[in-house]
């Protein structure tokens, strides 16, 4: 019984929806594939390129700081029975302080509010309003009243008669970029 009136409530409510906002049907919807758009946008995939470099760059410190702990560990190892057991003592904290230091400078850099993400917007942001831009402005010029993106799972089906709207926010965002940045 509560079912039915479950059903007949939500068949209501989706009635209201539709005779005050217009049909349904009447709605022009279009997506865009938000991955396609940054693997062929240029300045975005500079973007990306800066990023990856910063992140290799502080991958490559954090490695150093390890292949040291590494190297603390073994020379305490070999001396054990030579060292004293303050210098002992001496040695394991100093690993101790290492560890603590890697800890430290691997959670300022990819932790929740780490550098990396950071970085990451500053750099990115600029990319994405453009984006958004030229989304926005091709909605317009084509009347769409929806545009959804496939990749950020909006989308669960998408017809053949839906219009892919990817290709023409690429044209439009490589509308401001001179043909020798353009890719091929």
């Amino acid at each position: 019984m509560k079912k039915n009136t479950l059903v007949k409530a939500i068949g209501l409510v989706v009635l209201i929806i539709t005779i005050s906002t217009g049909s349904v049907f009447a709605q022009k919807i279009g997506y865009i594939n938000s991955q396609q758009i940054l693997a062929n946008y240029k300045e975005a995939q500079d973007a990306q390129e800066r990023l990856d470099k910063i992140n290799k760059e502080w991958e490559a410190e954090a490695r150093a700081m390890q292949t040291q702990l590494q190297e603390m560990g073994e020379q305490l190892q070999s001396q054990s029975l030579l060292l004293s057991e303050e210098r002992q003592r001496e040695k394991e904290q100093e690993m101790q302080t290492l560890y603590m230091k890697i800890q430290q400078y691997q959670s300022e850099k990819w932790g929740q509010t780490g550098e990396f993400y950071k970085k990451q917007d500053e750099v990115m942001k600029p990319v994405f309003d453009k984006i958004n831009a030229a989304i926005k402005l091709v909605g317009d010029d084509e009347r769409y009243d929806y545009v959804f993106d496939t990749v950020a799972g909006n989308i669960v089906y998408a017809s053949p008669n839906q219009v892919d709207l990817t290709e023409l926010v690429i044209e439009e965002l490589e509308k401001g970029l001179d043909s020798t940045t353009k890719k091929k």
